[in-house]
C-alpha cells in the first residue's frame, strides 16, 4: 500500500526579523555589539527569519508545543483534514520544552483532539526526518489510514542574552581576534557566537495518507534513508553535557548538582567547528555512495533537490561532493528558501517543502530528493517523493 504526503502546513511566529534586528530581539551579550556577527551573516547568507520572541519586552511568546500545535492547525486549514481522524501524531524536535513528558504527549493535549498514537524522536536536524519516517513507515505497512508528523524548533529561547554570562562576552583584543579568522575563514564562525545568528523559530506538520488528495498535488513517498555515521566522528553539536579534550562526553546527571552543570556551561548549545567542514563533507559523500548501491538512486533521476543548508557557506562543498560521488544535480534543480525562513532545524526541510508543494512549480511524475544533514554526530536522511 503506497503512502502519501497530501498535505503540509507550516507556523512561522511573528513578523520576520532582518539581520538588522536580531540583536534588538535576542539581546547583546554583556551590552555590547556582537563584532563577529556581521561576518557570520555574510557567510550564512540568511536575510530574515523568525522568532518566538517580543521584540519589545525580549520575553517568549510561544512555546515549542505551541508552535508545533499551530502547524497542525494549519495544516487541518489547508486540507480540511479533522483531528478526530488523525490515528498517529510523530513528533521531531531538537529541544522539547522540558525533559519529561516527551514532546507528541504536549502536542497532542494543546491539540485536545481525541486519542490517537503519540510518538517523539529525538535528534537535532534529523529529528524531523525520524518523526516523518515512523509515520510514512506506519502508513506503507497498513497499521493506519493516515499519521500527522511534526517538526518544530524553539531556539531563540537559549539564544537571547539572558542566557550567556558575562563571561561569554569576549574582550575587545578577542573580537578582533576572532573577526580576522572570520575573515579569513567563515566556517571558523561556528566555534563562537554563530549559532546566534543562524538559528530560527517554526514549525512544519505533514499529513501521511494511504490514498492521493483528490483535486489536488501529492507526494508519493517513494523510500527514507536515515544514516547515522557516529562511529567514525565525536561530538559535534551537544547541549546538556560538554565534551572532553580526549573528545570523550560527560554529560550533566554526571555532576553533583544541577548547579554545577549549570556554571560549566552545560545547557549551552555549543558547535566544534573544527569538525564541520570535513565530516559533513566526507561523511555525506559516504551516505551517497550508500544511497546509489541501496536505492540505484542516481543525480539524473531528479527533477528537484532539497537540502537542508545551515549555511549557504556549504552549498558549494556539498555541490563538489556529490559530483565527485558521480551523483551531480545541476544547480537549477536546487530549491532552498534558508535566505527568508532561515534555518528552523529540522522543520527546514518541510518548510522547504511546503513552499514548493504550494507554489504551484510541481508537474505529475516529477521526483524530488530531499537531503537533510546532522552535525550533532553526523546523522544523514534522504527521501525519495513523486509528484500524483
Amino acid at each position: 500500500m503506497p503512502a502519501y504526503i497530501t498535505g503540509i502546513g507550516v507556523f512561522l511566529p511573528n513578523q520576520p526579523v532582518d539581520n538588522t534586528e536580531i540583536e534588538k530581539v535576542l539581546g547583546q551579550v554583556g551590552g555590547k555589539r556582537s563584532r563577529t556577527r556581521a561576518t557570520v551573516l555574510r557567510s550564512n547568507g540568511i536575510k530574515t527569519r523568525y522568532y518566538a520572541v517580543d521584540p519589545e519586552t525580549g520575553k517568549p511568546t510561544h512555546t515549542n508545543c505551541q508552535l508545533t500545535a499551530e502547524a497542525v492547525r494549519e495544516l487541518c486549514r489547508r486540507t480540511g483534514f479533522s483531528l478526530t481522524d488523525m490515528d498517529i501524531l510523530a513528533c521531531g524536535t531538537s529541544g522539547p520544552d522540558q525533559l519529561i513528558p516527551n514532546h507528541s504527549v504536549m502536542v497532542h493535549a494543546a491539540l485536545g483532539c481525541e486519542p490517537c498514537e503519540a510518538v517523539s524522536t529525538a535528534g537535532v536536524c534529523a529529528s524531523g526526518l525520524t518523526a516523518f519516517k515512523y509515520g510514512y513507515l506506519s502508513v506503507l505497512s497498513g497499521a493506519c489510514r493516515n499519521a500527522v508528523t511534526t517538526a518544530s524548533e524553539l531556539a531563540s529561547a537559549c539564544m537571547r542574552s539572558s542566557y550567556f554570562t558575562a563571561d561569554y562576552q569576549p574582550s575587545d583584543a578577542d573580537d578582533e581576534q576572532a573577526a580576522a579568522r572570520l575573515s579569513a575563514d567563515p566556517a571558523v564562525a561556528l566555534e563562537a557566537d554563530f549559532l546566534r545568528w543562524m538559528l530560527s523559530d517554526g514549525a512544519a506538520a505533514t499529513l501521511i495518507t494511504d490514498e492521493p488528495r483528490g483535486g489536488s498535488v501529492s507526494l508519493r513517498i517513494d523510500w527514507v534513508e536515515i544514516f547515522s555515521m557516529a562511529h567514525l566522528a565525536d561530538p559535534c553539536m551537544y547541549t546538556g553535557g560538554d565534551k572532553l579534550e580526549d573528545g570523550s562526553f560527560i554529560g550533566w546527571r554526571q555532576m553533583d548538582t544541577p548547579g554545577e552543570a549549570a556554571r560549566r556551561g552545560f545547557f549551552q548549545l555549543k558547535q566544534d567547528a573544527r569538525q564541520l567542514d570535513e565530516l559533513i563533507t566526507k561523511l555525506g559523500g559516504e551516505t551517497l555512495t550508500m544511497l546509489r548501491e541501496r536505492r540505484g538512486a542516481t543525480g539524473d533521476d531528479y527533477d528537484w533537490f532539497l537540502p537542508h543548508l545551515s549555511s549557504e557557506y556549504f552549498r558549494e562543498p556539498i555541490a563538489q561532493v556529490m559530483a565527485g560521488c558521480d551523483f551531480d544535480i545541476p544547480r537549477e534543480k536546487w530549491f532552498t528558501n534558508l535566505s527568508s525562513k532561515g534555518n528552523v532545524g529540522s522543520a527546514s526541510v518541510f518548510v522547504m517543502l511546503e513552499e514548493l508543494l504550494n507554489g504551484g512549480r510541481l508537474s505529475p511524475g516529477q521526483k524530488l530528493l530531499c537531503f537533510v544533514p546532522e552535525s550533532s554526530r553526523f546523522t544523514f536522511g534522504y527521501t525519495q517523493l513523486t509528484v500524483v
